[in-house]
């Protein structure tokens, strides 16, 4: 056989196999999708109905109706944003300190604060939850936010990016009489921009996405975020499996566009991470 056919029957075959690793991929959301349009009736029929006749559109205007998901939305904005502030700063601090700056004990203090990361959240909950329920900050946004603020991932990835900036840059920036801040915030910090974006991306849907820290720290209705309200449409004797896939979608809706916004920076920064150890 011809080398050219050879060559085009794998690549047939090679866009095959994407294209029905694509179709599995994309199908839970269609279904996700197609539920949030349907009436309650048909979410559970069996067999299943995959085109809502005719497409609800009023689900999305019950999802708002019936509870107060638009303060449940500014709740988890106001979340996301402080962790995602604190987190970006904290992180490439701690990462160009251990990159970049030559302190007694570095390796072995960079390497323990790594190790915390095989450490499983489920062995230091309920300490976690003690410490904050003694500091009186339970039922508030506090807990959800003050852990957030730190990441080994985060202290991780930045200091590979640090790791991979030459040292002519800090030696030029010396010479010029800035301090190790001023080299941090003018020099090293807009050549991170990918990493910083790569880690904004991570934070920004573990944070959006959280069940687990608003469930068992929020008691207030007030002060549910997204992912509570949403979970507010499952009862113990009846789901209201419609209006939740209509919660679900307007709840990725943000990542996906958060997502695209940065999705230039998200590939340079998984590209590059692991340049350097």
């Amino acid at each position: 056989m011809d080398q050219r056919l050879i060559r085009i029957f794998k690549k047939t075959l090679l866009i095959l196999c994407l294209a029905v690793i694509a179709f599995v991929m994309l199908l839970p959301f269609f279904w996700m999708i197609s539920t949030s349009l349907k009436a309650e009736y048909d979410a559970v029929k069996i067999p299943p109905v995959w085109f809502p006749n005719p497409p609800r559109l009023d689900n999305y205007i019950r999802l708002f109706s019936e509870q107060p998901l638009l303060l449940f939305i500014g709740n988890t904005i106001k979340i996301v944003f402080f962790v995602l502030a604190g987190q970006l700063f904290f992180s490439s601090l701690a990462a160009y300190s251990f990159a970049r700056i030559n302190f007694k004990g570095r390796s072995v203090l960079f390497f323990a604060y790594i190790g915390t990361m095989m450490v499983p959240s489920q062995v230091t909950l309920i300490p976690t939850y003690v410490m904050f329920a003694k500091a009186g900050i339970v039922d508030s946004h506090g807990p959800l936010i003050l852990p957030g603020l730190f990441s080994a991932f985060g202290v991780f990835l930045l200091r590979q990016f640090f790791l991979s900036l030459p040292k002519e840059l800090e030696e030029a920036a010396r010479i010029d009489g800035c301090n190790p801040f001023q080299i941090y915030y003018r020099i090293m910090l807009p050549l991170i921009k990918p990493a910083l974006m790569t880690l904004a991306v991570f934070t920004f849907m573990g944070t959006w996405n959280d069940y687990m820290g608003p469930l068992i720290y929020l008691t207030s209705v007030d002060k549910f975020t997204l992912s509570l309200g949403v979970a507010f449409f499952k009862g113990t004797y009846r789901t209201s499996w419609n209006l939740m896939m209509a919660g679900a979608v307007v709840s990725i809706v943000p990542i996906l566009l958060f997502y695209l916004f940065a999705q230039k920076y998200f590939e340079q920064g998984i590209a590059f991470s692991g340049i350097k150890g």
